[in-house]
């Protein structure tokens, strides 16, 4: 038995391996080569791995973990904001698609509750492939990429009341059985619903909590694959969706301290599964078929992708999307989902569908996942193009070498201030800001501003930046920030950088990169703002500017000892928490300080 799961794994690991990489470097992405994987190594092809079935079912994780890393990107006040789009507009397109694709199974000759189960069934669109897509190519976060999410969660959400009326579809079922059945489904499931977000509002944390005081990264990842399989479960066993489950956890943890810690650990299990996931649905193709009937099953399927386009199309507009997004959405949502083996299958148990065509349809389905990479591609390079031309970016300026002392990289709020109080000194300088826009609006206040990459060495040398002194790296985009510090260092030795670091972790990239001249662009205003506080609460001025004055130098050496340990996340932790204590121990050991905080309470009173 252990022979024959590491004999499969090393199959699919081999497979993985070989064909992926191909897919991904001919620009088809990662999806279509598992897809690929899948038919090869499964029972169609060669038939190394004979039970798709069962490698679909325990791929179902790989959603799992999904829906939960998903569920920790959502804040529940971001879900709020997004109840709209997932009832409003997932509402629409679920009836559209519905509807449309209902009508066509009745025309090829469908009883109606049967078209109805199979309109519905090939209207559900794959969550993982879609969301794999948008990840792929940093789209999550656009408008279609949002709506896309948001319409999967609908479709999610909308195919559990229809999977638990299929068998009352049947026929006889609810005069046989009468309600009660159905009614005793209602009441488990929202009490499992109900009890997974209070007891996850109440018991999750304190969960963490423990786990990461115990200081082992294994506790901490059990404890994630606890919490996860553990939501997971409950909704299966309550007749929910799994998914659903381990999406609610996510979302319950967001706001959590400890969600980059949880992400970090649940992404190796996510991306393996979920790959197996995709391989699985390529083995589930019974490619035999195609064989037998090529023209009636190219045919469905195109069919099916054509009709759903069309659908999501016509829901997005009605739902007051412009063009951009819904081509862009009717290309995402085109393809049937893995919901749709679910439910099919169980029409097939409730004898609802014959199970011959349950199986093309299944196909079908499979047949149009692997279309939606082709389409998206040739989409986003073609079609997308025509609702938005792009406009010839304008020509960087050659700024003339005025022998400035100080070259100013960037001009928002941050260099602008720089640059009033350098010109108010007459101290020659000059600015490059990489933002078009940015440098028109400054040059109408009469700023001598030019529109460049300060990354651009032709453009630091026609700056003058082999006669200037002193670089400041004002930009606000810690990438682009550390594009121009590393350059400058290499090409312009002699020129001192002085630069502006976004947070801590920017500043630790500037100091290993040999910057030693950063301001943290918030720590003198929140340390400023500290000391106007303390004064409010009745600690002299003096002693409330001598308590800033100790906690400043502290936090820089903090800031070195975290250096030390970059890129260890533990032992990063154990370096702030030890920072902490040590700045209590330093201010008790202050009389002066101590002292004045406890009598300002009183003095106020």
């Amino acid at each position: 038995m252990a022979t024959d799961l590491l004999l499969n794994a090393l199959i699919f690991l081999v497979a993985a391996v070989l064909i992926v990489p191909v897919f991904k470097r001919l620009g088809l992405g990662e999806v279509l080569g598992y897809l690929a994987a899948g038919v090869v190594i499964g029972p169609s092809v060669l038939g190394l791995v004979a039970d798709a079935e069962a490698v679909l079912q325990f791929s179902q994780v790989g959603i799992v973990f999904l829906l939960f890393v998903i569920g920790l990107e959502l804040k529940p006040s971001r879900l709020r904001v997004m109840r709209r789009s997932v009832f409003g507009f997932g509402s629409l397109q679920v009836a559209v698609t519905t509807i449309v694709l209902s009508l066509a199974a009745w025309w090829l000759g469908l009883p109606p509750p049967a078209a109805l189960v199979v309109g519905f069934s090939l209207g559900l669109c794959s969550t993982p492939l879609v969301l794999q897509l948008l990840g792929e190519r940093k789209e999550l976060q656009t408008r279609h990429g949002r709506h896309a999410f948001a319409l999967l969660l609908f479709q999610d959400l909308a195919a559990i009341p229809v999977l638990a009326i299929i068998p009352m579809l049947a026929a006889d079922s609810l005069l046989a059985d009468g309600v009660m059945p159905l009614a005793r489904g209602v009441l488990v499931a929202a009490a499992a619903f109900i009890g997974l977000i209070v007891g996850g509002r109440y018991l999750l944390r304190p969960l963490f909590h423990y786990a990461a005081a115990t200081r082992s990264r294994e506790v901490f990842a059990g404890t994630v694959l606890l919490v996860v399989i553990g939501a997971a479960l409950l909704m299966e066993l309550a007749g929910l969706s799994m998914a659903l489950g381990a999406f609610i956890a996510g979302v319950l943890l967001a706001d959590s301290k400890y969600r980059h810690n949880i992400e970090a650990d649940i992404e190796p299990y996510r991306g393996l599964l979920l790959g197996l996931f995709f391989m699985a649905v390529g083995m589930m193709a019974q490619i035999g078929l195609l064989a037998e009937m090529p023209v009636t099953v190219i045919g469905l399927t195109l069919g099916l992708v054509a009709l759903k386009a069309l659908a999501m199309l016509l829901a997005a507009r009605l739902h007051g999307s412009g063009w951009r997004d819904s081509t862009n959405l009717a290309v995402l949502l085109s393809q049937g989902g893995e919901f749709g083996f679910v439910l099919l299958s169980a029409a097939a148990t409730a004898a609802l569908l014959d199970a011959s065509l349950v199986s093309l349809l299944i196909l079908v389905i499979s047949l149009s996942m692997a279309t939606t990479p082709l389409l998206f591609q040739l989409h986003v390079h073609g079609l997308r193009r025509l609702f938005k031309r792009p406009s010839a970016a304008p020509a960087f300026d050659t700024p003339p070498d005025d022998s400035p002392q100080i070259i100013i990289a960037g001009f928002g709020r941050f260099g602008q201030i720089m640059g009033r109080a350098l010109q108010g000194l007459k101290i020659p300088y000059t600015v490059l800001d990489i933002n078009a826009d940015q440098v028109e609006v400054v040059r109408r206040y009469g700023n001598q501003v030019y529109y460049g990459d300060a990354a651009r060495i032709d453009l630091l040398k026609a700056a003058g930046a082999d006669k200037a002194r002193i670089l400041v790296v004002a930009v606000g985009d810690p990438e682009a920030s550390m594009r121009i510090v590393e350059q400058v260092g290499r090409q312009f030795p002699h020129l001192r950088r002085y630069a502006r670091a976004r947070n801590r972790y920017h500043a630790q990239l500037l100091m290993r990169a040999g910057v030693t001249h950063i301001v943290r662009e918030l720590l003198p205003a929140s340390l400023e703002l500290t000391r106007d506080a303390l004064i409010g609460l009745g600690i002299p001025p003096d002693q409330a500017q001598h308590t800033i004055d100790t906690f400043r130098p502290h936090d820089e050496q903090a800031l070195m000892r975290q250096l030390a340990v970059f890129g260890n996340e533990k032992k990063q932790i154990q370096t702030i928490q030890d920072a902490a204590r040590e700045l209590e121990a330093l201010y008790e050991a202050d009389e002066d300080i101590t002292t004045r905080v406890e009598e300002a309470p009183r003095r106020e009173s």
